[in-house]
C-alpha cells in the first residue's frame, strides 16, 4: 500500500494532470488561426520527439522488440492511434468553433459510456446504483437533444471515441509512456506527410503565421505529453477511487471556461441536461466510494480472521509440543523404582 507521502505526491500529480487537460481549450484557442487538421498534425508530429526524449531519459527501450513480434498487439496500437486521433481532432474542432460546453459534456458522460461498454462488450454486471446512473445519463442525452435541437453528437463522439480508446488499450498492456510512444510513432509519419503537403500548397500557418504561432504549434507535443506523464505518476500512487473522482476536474474546468471565458450560451434546458449528468455522476461516485469502503472492511475482516486462525494454530502447535514432555518431567529418576543394586 502506498505511503501517505506517496499518496500526497500522487494527488499533486493527479491535480496537475487533470488541471492541464481542463485548461487545454485556452491553448487550442491561441491556435485558432490554424485549421483543426493542421493543429492535430502538429500535435501528432511533435509528440514523437517528446516521447523519444522520455524513453531515452528513462532507458525504457526493452518493450519495443517484443511488441514488433506481436502483430495482434501492433494492430491494437494502430486502432488506438486512429481512435485517439479522431478524439483529438473533434476536441480541437469543438474548441475552435465555439462548442467548449458540449465538449465538456462529452467528458462528463465518458464514465457512463465506459460502463455501457463494460456491459455490452466485456459482459460485466452492474450494481443497481450503476444501472440508475446509466438511466439518468440516457435521460440527460434526451434532454440535451431537445435543448440543442439535434443530437449532441460532439459530446457523444468525444465520449464514444475516448471510451473505445480505453477499451482497446486494455488488450495492449503497455504502460503510459510506452503506449504513448507506440501510438505517436504510428501517428507521426502521416502527420508529417500532411504538414509537408500544407507547406507545398502554401497553406501552412506554421510557415506563414509568424514565430509565435510556430512556437505554439511546436509546443503541441509538450502540451500533450506533460499531462500524460503527470497522470502516469499519479496512477501508480493513488487508489482507483481517488483517481476516478479526479477525472471530473478536467470537464469541470472546460465547462467553466465555456461559460466564463468563451461566453457560450447556456439556456435553462441545457442546464437541465447538465444537472442530470451531474446527478448520474454523483450516483457513480457514491457507489464507487461505498463499494471501496465495503471492500476495505471485508479485507480488514479477512485479515483479522486470518490473524486469529494463525494465533490459534500457533497455540495448538505449542500445546502439542508441550504435552509429550509432561509425563517425562513427572516421571521418577531412572532406576528410582528399581531394587537397589
Amino acid at each position: 500500500m502506498p505511503s501517505r507521502t506517496d499518496q500526497r505526491t500522487g494527488l499533486a500529480y493527479g491535480l496537475a494532470a487533470y488541471t492541464m487537460w481542463g485548461l487545454l481549450p485556452l491553448y487550442w484557442h491561441l491556435l485558432d488561426a490554424a485549421a483543426p487538421a493542421e493543429i492535430l498534425a502538429h500535435r501528432m508530429a511533435w509528440s514523437l520527439p517528446v516521447a523519444l526524449v522520455l524513453l531515452a531519459a528513462l532507458r525504457r527501450w526493452s518493450w519495443i522488440r517484443p511488441l514488433l513480434r506481436q502483430p495482434k498487439r501492433l494492430g491494437l496500437v494502430l486502432v488506438c492511434a486512429v481512435v485517439i486521433s479522431l478524439n483529438w481532432f473533434l476536441y480541437i474542432w469543438a474548441v475552435n468553433t465555439g462548442h467548449v460546453l458540449e465538449a465538456s459534456l462529452g467528458y462528463f458522460i465518458n464514465p457512463l459510456v465506459s460502463i455501457a461498454f463494460g456491459v455490452l462488450v466485456l459482459r460485466e454486471r452492474l450494481r443497481p446504483l450503476q444501472w440508475a446512473a446509466v438511466g439518468v445519463g440516457t435521460l440527460a442525452v434526451v434532454v440535451m437533444t431537445v435543448a440543442y435541437g439535434r443530437m449532441p453528437w460532439i459530446a457523444l463522439g468525444l465520449a464514444l471515441s475516448f471510451a473505445t480508446y480505453g477499451l482497446v488499450k486494455k488488450g495492449i498492456k503497455l504502460d503510459g509512456i510506452e503506449g504513448f510512444s507506440a501510438e505517436t510513432a504510428l501517428q507521426a509519419l502521416p502527420a508529417l506527410g500532411f504538414l509537408i503537403y500544407l507547406g507545398v500548397r502554401g497553406q501552412s500557418v506554421f510557415v506563414s503565421g509568424g514565430t509565435g504561432q510556430a512556437l505554439l504549434l511546436a509546443g503541441c507535443g509538450v502540451a500533450t505529453a506533460v499531462p500524460l506523464i503527470c497522470f502516469g505518476a499519479s496512477a501508480v500512487r493513488l487508489p482507483l477511487t481517488t483517481l476516478g473522482m479526479l477525472q471530473y476536474l478536467a470537464p469541470t474546468f472546460q465547462f467553466l471556461l465555456g461559460l466564463a471565458v468563451f461566453h457560450e450560451e447556456m439556456p435553462a434546458e441545457r442546464w437541465a441536461g447538465f444537472v442530470l449528468v451531474w446527478a448520474a455522476l454523483a450516483m457513480l461516485t457514491w457507489d464507487a466510494l461505498r463499494t471501496a469502503r465495503r471492500g476495505r472492511a471485508a479485507l480488514a475482516a479477512a485479515g483479522a480472521l486470518a490473524g486469529e486462525r494463525a494465533a490459534t494454530e500457533a497455540l495448538e502447535t505449542e500445546r502439542a509440543a508441550a504435552e509429550p514432555a509432561a509425563p517425562s518431567a513427572a516421571a521418577p529418576p531412572a532406576g528410582a523404582g528399581e531394587p537397589g543394586r
